[in-house]
């Protein structure tokens, strides 16, 4: 068997890994069946991901000069007001319109967040491993929803809840 249930230590959550190609995610494998699954070597740490009051969410962070770390991927500083980095995300609001590709898309190119690469995706976690003000609005956000601009230290946000 090629794959096995791994931690992060960085986000303290399950995640899968093909220990032939080193390819990891945190989903499961899409060819393994739900007993194979929970067959895997390290498959008991699945047992309190999603049970446990953990949520997914997908985000698209535009950030200010106010931010924490005013820089990104896209940009070595960020020199912005957060009223620019709001009206950006108005802008995108309206493009996305309720369609979780377009949000994908837009983050792929837009979001100042290294999750930019998967789409905003920042997978799956529970409370209190996210800023207060972040973890409040996804919490209260249903599944498919989309929050409106929340602001945290880390710049200003959308926020799109998938699980």
């Amino acid at each position: 068997m090629t794959w096995e249930v791994r931690m992060s230590s960085s986000r303290k959550l399950p995640y899968f890994l093909n220990t032939e190609t080193k390819i990891s995610s945190w989903d499961p494998p899409e060819e393994l069946t739900e007993e194979e699954i929970s067959n895997l070597p390290g498959a008991e740490l699945l047992s309190n991901s999603f049970a446990s009051g953990q949520v997914r969410a997908s985000h698209l962070l535009i950030k200010h000069r106010g931010s924490r770390r005013p820089s990104s991927w896209k940009e070595d500083r960020i020199t912005r007001s957060q009223e620019e980095a709001e009206t950006i995300l108005r802008g995108f609001q309206n493009q996305i319109n309720g369609d979780p590709i377009k949000f994908a898309e837009l983050a792929t190119i837009h979001s100042d967040c290294s999750s930019h690469t998967q789409g905003g995706d920042l997978g799956g976690f529970g409370k209190g491993q996210m800023q207060k003000a972040f973890e409040d609005a996804v919490y209260k956000l249903k599944v498919g929803e989309m929050s409106d601009i929340v602001s945290t230290d880390s710049g200003v946000h959308l926020i799109l809840r998938t699980e």
